[in-house]
């Protein structure tokens, strides 16, 4: 199981923005599109950062509300390290659980592929062990 399969079934479509944005853009963009994190993308398209809902609570609460008028750029986790396609979904969950990462952008040659989160991984194995619990009863039964 590879990253690529998540991405087949969830699509590649990620909500960027761009290092000017407000915090408060993006806490109304995540609202808008109903999710947890945005990638933040330079001038030619490349990653440069990533703005999680947790990064916006912390710049609220290190900085007072005058944070969300401050572009995500002094909030955002700079140069966070990307998955790629053919990476094992195994290493990614480690990933996520060693680095405490909820959010993992995904890159093909540099460029932004994907996103997922814990809860695409997740989701995607619960999914696998309910195929291999359904295959191993219509075994037993056949035998």
């Amino acid at each position: 199981m590879t990253i690529a399969n998540i991405l087949a079934e969830k699509g590649r479509e990620v909500v960027t923005a761009s290092a000017d944005t407000t915090l408060q853009e993006a806490a109304q963009l995540m609202m808008q599109y109903r999710i947890g994190a945005i990638v933040i993308l330079d001038d030619s398209g490349r990653l440069m950062g990533l703005i999680a809902e947790r990064d916006i609570v912390s710049a609220v609460a290190l900085n007072g509300p005058e944070a969300m008028t401050q572009p995500i750029s002094s909030f955002m986790q700079q140069h966070p390290e990307p998955a790629r396609e053919e990476d094992a979904v195994e290493n990614t969950m480690r990933v996520m659980t060693v680095e405490r990462r909820r959010h993992i952008p995904v890159v093909r040659e540099s460029r932004l592929v994907g996103l997922i989160s814990i809860g695409d991984v997740v989701k995607y194995r619960i999914r696998v062990i309910e195929e291999e619990h359904r295959s191993m009863r219509e075994y037993i039964a056949q035998a």
